[in-house]
């Protein structure tokens, strides 16, 4: 089950927020009284508790917000049990002085909020010995090779043990406990609530996850990127998973340039079938697929690879879905070769999306011009397509029957910025965004207003995605599920809990 943490500064918030999260289901709730200012009543705050509580009063060391002496922390810590709470969580160098009482479960925990230890082996033996009901092993994940080796310690234990690696890396080792066998794992009450590095919210965990019901058959998917909070990949493939009935995760894993080798050697320990691949390692992951597709190969970056039949596959899916994109918007036959012979393009920007666009037309015969705030990015990316670059402050002086946006301005928050001016634009061209968050950017309002026909960065992005879930499943997306969920995360008019 899921262990909902609530850090509250007041008694009386802490009860209201309970009561709350049991009539939403919620089946444990972890209270954090080191958050609470006053003296604490625990009479008050366990009396007709609605669900099972495990009691924790965290020292700072351990990223707890504790401020009184370490003695009265144990006195209280004593007290607590002796008022018959369901659980407590007891550190590992404290445990020996908490003697056990009646039928409060104990939670032996250690905290390392810097890294992972190299014995985590050890340091589970050694905790094993402090009459435990539950060991709690949870510390910073510094490299993807840290889950690996938190889940394996955790699959192999033989008294109940939640390990958890903190901090975004560490994403997958809360939404695997369950398969792994610990008892519970902990998640935020709400996205702006978290009371540990990394702790996915309690709607994250039963809603875009199911978590519970998440078993040994369970595949494996995700995207891998740095950053990679801000993506809505995992819900748009989590919903059509669901949708059809399909029985499977796709996950976050945030994994930085030089971790790319250890996360590439941990896909098939851990059984990941596939993975949507962003800045900074599409062109890198190249290097580790035992094939790739020729359009990829062209371009020089993938964004998708597929394990599924034993072999790494590449594949280039921004590409395959901008090209149907455009080719839908000018009304050409997408098998024709040459079909954009004599339309010219000005692509902005010169990252891993403007590659494959502009490979993509130049296939096709356009007449491709690039531009780039940073000129040395526009000038290499030029020479390797074989494509015309021009300045920034220069990107007004031809025209252009085709526009296409792959840099970031205005995406959400700097949602009233446009990388073209509005009186460059006209009725015969083209406008394609490949923002996707928000939908309507400025750009697009811009050509709107002049009559360009628009391409969205929402139309490119439930394409590409589309692609990828084939790719994955052998299965037909549902677009329309997907189009829909997108639209609704990235609506400015939503509320957001």
């Amino acid at each position: 089950m899921i262990c909902v943490s609530l850090g509250r500064t007041s008694h009386t918030r802490m009860i209201a927020e309970h009561q709350s999260l049991a009539q939403q289901g919620a089946k444990l709730v972890e209270l954090r009284v080191d958050y609470i200012r006053r003296a604490i009543d625990l009479k008050r705050l366990l009396a007709d508790r609605p669900t099972p509580v495990l009691m924790t009063a965290r020292r700072q060391q351990d990223g707890g917000r504790w401020m009184k002496s370490e003695e009265e922390r144990h006195m209280f810590l004593r007290s607590v049990i002796a008022n018959g709470v369901d659980f407590v969580d007891l550190e590992e160098d404290i445990a020996d002085k908490i003697p056990r009482y009646g039928k409060t479960k104990r939670v032996i925990s250690y905290h390392n909020l810097e890294s992972t230890p190299d014995d985590l082996e050890g340091l589970h033996e050694r905790m094993s010995k402090l009459d435990p009901d539950i060991v709690k092993i949870a510390t910073l994940a510094t490299s993807f090779r840290d889950n690996v080796r938190m889940m394996n310690l955790v699959k192999s234990a033989k008294i109940p043990t939640i390990g958890i690696c903190m901090g975004d890396i560490g994403v997958i080792t809360r939404v695997m406990a369950n398969r792994l066998g610990s008892p519970f794992t902990y998640a935020a009450s709400s996205s702006d609530k978290e009371v540990a590095p990394g702790q996915l919210n309690w709607k994250e965990m039963t809603s875009l996850y199911d978590y519970e019901s998440i078993d040994a058959e369970t595949k494996l998917f995700g995207v891998i990127a740095d950053p990679v909070a801000h993506s809505y990949s995992p819900l748009i493939h989590n919903s059509a998973f669901k949708k059809l009935g399909f029985n499977a995760r796709y996950l976050p894993f945030r994994v930085s340039k030089s971790d790319l080798p250890a996360f590439m050697d941990s896909i098939d320990e851990l059984g990941i079938h596939g993975i949507s691949i962003t800045i900074p390692h599409k062109s890198a992951a190249m290097d580790y697929c035992t094939q790739v597709e020729a359009s990829a190969s062209g371009i020089g970056a993938i964004n998708t690879m597929s394990t599924a039949d034993g072999n790494r596959n590449g594949y280039n899916t921004d590409y395959r879905a901008a090209m149907d994109c455009i080719t839908a918007a000018f009304k050409l036959d997408a098998e024709a070769k040459n079909s954009m012979h004599g339309i010219s393009a000005l692509i902005l920007g010169a990252g891993g999306v403007t590659r494959a666009i502009a490979w993509g037309l130049k296939q096709r015969g356009a007449e491709v011009t690039v531009s780039s705030r940073t000129e040395e990015r526009a000038r290499s990316l030029a020479g390797e397509l074989g494509c015309r670059y021009c300045l920034w402050d220069d990107r007004y002086d031809n025209k252009y029957r085709l526009l296409v946006n792959g840099t970031p301005v205005g995406m959400h928050p700097d949602v009233d910025s446009s990388p073209y001016k509005e009186s460059a634009l006209n009725p015969l061209m083209v406008v394609f965004d490949t923002v996707y968050n928000p939908e309507n950017t400025m750009l697009v309002k811009y050509a709107q207003r002049q009559q360009s026909r628009v391409i969205t960065g929402v139309d490119m992005f439930v394409r590409q995605a589309a692609y990828q879930f084939k790719l994955f499943t052998g299965r037909e997306a549902p677009a329309g599920l997907m189009r829909d969920t997108i639209k609704q995360a990235t609506n400015p008019a939503q509320v957001k809990e």
